[in-house]
């Protein structure tokens, strides 16, 4: 089923989602990979706030190529979204609507996925300058000294995602590939 959904979204709009559901995104999109993961998970052991307010919002594992004159962006694919996983529950827990990234997650994360209502969005690998086409302004709003890695605050508009794992912990991966998750 193809859905338009604006976010950040509430949990009453995670639960209907459904794996293998077509979404077309469109809000704000923070953007946070393996670097950014590990700084903020540094900020919440020192008691620390977060840069953004993750209640609700999506992170896109994402780090973008320069961008082209008169484009926001460059290039805009997904990162493999395992490399987050130490972190995800975490910030799940803490209020996380969700992720978009690609690649199987785990147990421990499809777990926080449904104890939270959450859901786990798959972009297309290998099509990161169609998905820029989506990002109509991209903004770093911490962590700049990591350049592509750095945090920035994406406003997006019909970024095409699939539902990979849904709140009820429904898992496409494991579906199509026969393999429990």
């Amino acid at each position: 089923m193809e859905k338009h959904i604006q976010i950040p979204f509430l949990k009453d709009v995670a639960a209907s989602l459904q794996a293998g559901d077509y979404v077309y995104l469109t809000g704000i999109l923070y953007t946070a990979r393996d670097a950014a993961h590990a700084r903020m998970a540094q900020a919440l052991a020192e008691g620390k706030a977060l840069p953004f307010s993750i209640e609700g919002n999506l992170i896109y594992y994402m780090g973008p190529s320069p961008a082209r004159e008169g484009r926001p962006i460059g290039s805009a694919g997904p990162t493999t979204a395992s490399r987050m996983d130490k972190y995800t529950p975490q910030l799940l827990d803490l209020g996380l609507g969700g992720m978009v990234g690609k690649g199987r997650r785990s147990q421990a994360v499809i777990d926080a996925i449904v104890r939270n209502g959450s859901v786990y969005f798959a972009a297309v690998g290998g099509a990161g300058a169609l998905l820029s086409k989506a990002i109509l302004e991209s903004e770093v709003i911490a962590y700049d000294d990591l350049g592509a890695e750095a945090i920035r605050k994406l406003r997006v508009e019909n970024f095409p995602a699939i539902v990979v794992i849904d709140s009820a912990g429904n898992d496409l991966y494991a579906r199509v590939s026969g393999r429990k998750s």
